[in-house]
């Protein structure tokens, strides 16, 4: 059937259907994204910094320009490679990259295989770059740095794909560092799945301290961990470059002993009301077997609504606030929770599909650029009244505008929808990356 032929709908007569809409897309948002990619230099510093170890001499599609494509993709919610064949004459896309055609999945396929430990270890350079630049805009007083893993479920034969009994499932491990401040990914890393949530996490925080000491030594760092990051070697890590700490330690029969006179003391607050909610809070030196020498442990003891029986909290920590405080400070890291749950369903983290441990982990450092990307594109330039929002939310009101492309000789123009609702976000969104004062290099 001609599809320039109108159809008329069996519902309604009066409604005629064709294909001749001319030049459309529905992600005209992501020109928002452009011009704060620009603007901050990222495509530059792709060009300079980022090559595969390629034996062909000429390549239609660069490197640049399929990791941008890629992060493009992702950011726009298109997490497979297949994606690409849909959208590989999307006006939006194509004026994104200013081309012709985007590479389709075959190409997108080969690039991602051709990435090895050359590019992984590019990756790091490029994440620390970017962090410099983003830091020339707004400088942080402090640093939270918190620590996690999580599971990226994996179904296939990837390599290191394993079951993980912490979570019950099949896949890849990896470690995470959020800033917690900010949201900010600092840095993440490929694990086996059958990998302990602290196993490598002192080589894999040493060069992220090292990098805030050597180029940022202002900023105040602190760490943040759960009791599954409680190791001696990252108490004295932290000590010896200068990082405070609260890292939350398994309840023992030691440790309940040396907070016994708490005991006694939330004994008499409930004396004469055992419903009501009760709290105290103390600390002791402590000494585990492992540690040579004594560290400061703050605790809380509570006594639930409706419960009879106490629940203990064990923080050890180099810091010198009260315990109240510092109980209440290492809670915090709960909203790490909320960042690990944005990579995963909004940045797709779990997209390793790939046979090769090595290029799963390449494939994951996209889709932290992509999330760091569009995290700070959130904080810094978007519109006030959104930056609280998600990016799924931000994506559904923003990036998914739909626009008709009208070309001249000069000029080509995006006619973005005449009804959609977040005009004046679009517009404030634009001038603040425009009044965005940015150290480029």
């Amino acid at each position: 059937m001609n599809i320039l032929n109108p159809l008329s709908l069996e519902s309604n007569r009066q409604i005629k259907i064709n294909f001749d809409g001319g030049d459309l897309s529905s992600d005209a948002g992501l020109l928002l994204i452009k011009e704060f990619v620009s603007k901050l230099g990222i495509d530059k510093l792709f060009s300079r910094s980022f090559k595969t170890n390629d034996s062909a001499l000429f390549r239609y599609h660069t490197d640049k320009e399929n990791l941008l494509q890629m992060i493009y993709m992702i950011i726009a919610g298109y997490f497979e490679d297949d994606a690409s064949d849909e959208l590989t004459n999307d006006p939006v896309f194509k004026a994104l990259l200013n081309k012709v055609a985007l590479a389709s999945q075959p190409t997108i396929s080969r690039f991602h295989n051709r990435m090895d430990e050359d590019t992984l270890n590019q990756f790091l350079s490029i994440a620390r770059a970017l962090r410099r630049k983003i830091y020339s805009i707004q400088m942080p007083e402090a640093i939270i740095l918190d620590l996690d893993s999580t599971l990226l479920e994996a179904y296939g034969k990837q390599e290191g794909r394993a079951f993980n009994f912490h979570y019950q499932s099949n896949g890849y491990h990896p470690l995470v560092c959020y800033d917690g401040i900010t949201g900010d990914l600092i840095k993440i890393q490929l694990r086996d799945g059958t990998k302990y949530s602290c196993s490598g996490v002192v080589e894999f925080l040493q060069p992220i301290l090292d990098e805030y000491l050597e180029d940022y030594p202002s900023i105040k760092l602190l760490l943040r961990g759960d009791s599954g990051f409680a190791t001696p070697d990252l108490y004295k890590q932290c000590e010896e470059n200068g990082t405070s700490y609260v890292i939350r330690l398994k309840e023992n029969n030691n440790l309940r002993e040396k907070a016994s006179y708490l005991i006694d003391e939330l004994d008499e607050i409930t004396k004469e009301n055992k419903v009501d909610y009760a709290v105290v809070y103390g600390e002791f030196m402590y000494q585990a077997g492992s540690w040579p020498y004594e560290r400061r442990v703050v605790c809380k003891i509570e006594k639930p609504e409706n419960q009879l029986t106490y629940l203990y909290t064990f923080i050890v920590t180099n810091m010198d606030a009260s315990p109240e405080y510092l109980i209440k400070f290492y809670c915090k890291r709960g909203l790490m929770e909320n960042f690990i749950k944005e990579s995963k369903s909004g940045f797709d983290f779990a997209s390793v599909s790939s046979h090769s441990r090595l290029v799963n982990a390449n494939r994951l450092h996209i889709h932290e650029l992509a999330y760091n990307i569009f995290n700070w594109f959130r904080r810094l330039v978007l519109s006030a009244n959104m930056r609280k929002q998600r990016i799924d939310t931000v994506r559904l009101k923003l990036l998914k505008i739909a626009a008709k492309v009208i070309r001249s000789a000069r000029y080509t123009t995006f006619k973005l929808c005449s009804s959609c609702p977040y005009k004046n976000e679009f517009y404030e969104t634009l001038s603040n990356i425009s009044n965005l004062n940015v150290q480029l290099e």
